[in-house]
């Protein structure tokens, strides 16, 4: 596409481009607009300054910026050829445990990507579905993880801290293995269920 100028032939940039899509397809002003820490400057602010002073209209109520994953101390990027693809990393793991992986780390931290370290959070994986498959026999005292709970709820509302989300859900299948074999652990483990389904955890063999 292309439009005529003074100095030739004129083409859209991509910060327009954007501004158009939004526009065109999800109105003045959206909820939530997202992207990588590397886009801040230049591209949304211009989308910011032109689609504002086009519409005289907010762009976006929310800003989420992701931070940056590194391989080998490099951006993980397709230009330069480092992508670690998710269906080779499911050839070794179950998806509970990369899932766990990229959520231990907060969505605007940079971080790095190392093979090794799916291992703990492989670990970490087996022991939430051990907690929520545990026989629940007890019917004495029910298991009140309440606070855990809370706490998850709390961090998951906090700029979705998913890290201390993941503290919260493991000190509740914690608390769930722990417990005294009289006390009814059955609403723990449906609690348990629920939260983690929040972070798309599966809780199954495979």
């Amino acid at each position: 596409p292309s439009f005529p100028s003074p100095w030739g032939e004129g083409r859209p940039g991509w910060h327009i481009e954007c501004s158009a899509m939004v526009r065109a397809e999800l109105g003045d002003t959206i909820d939530i607009h997202l992207g990588g820490a590397d886009l801040v400057f230049p591209h949304h602010e211009n989308e910011i300054a032109q689609s504002e002073a086009a519409t005289g209209q907010e762009l976006a109520r929310v800003w989420m910026h992701n931070g940056m994953v590194n391989v080998g101390g490099q951006k993980m990027s397709k230009s330069l050829g480092n992508l670690v693809r998710v269906s080779d990393v499911l050839k070794d793991y179950h998806r509970d445990a990369l899932r766990l992986y990229l959520l231990s780390n907060h969505y605007r931290t940079p971080w790095e990507y190392l093979d090794d370290a799916i291992d703990e959070w492989a670990e970490v994986a087996d022991e939430l579905r051990e907690a929520a498959d545990f026989p629940a026999y007890g019917t004495e005292d029910e298991l009140d993880v309440s606070a855990e709970r809370k706490r998850f709820l709390h961090a998951m509302e906090d700029d979705l801290n998913t890290p201390e989300a993941i503290a919260a859900l493991r000190d509740l299948a914690r608390m769930i293995l722990e417990a005294p074999e009289d006390d009814d652990v059955r609403r723990a483990q449906d609690n348990l269920r629920e939260l983690a389904d929040i972070l798309g955890l599966t809780l199954d063999e495979r």
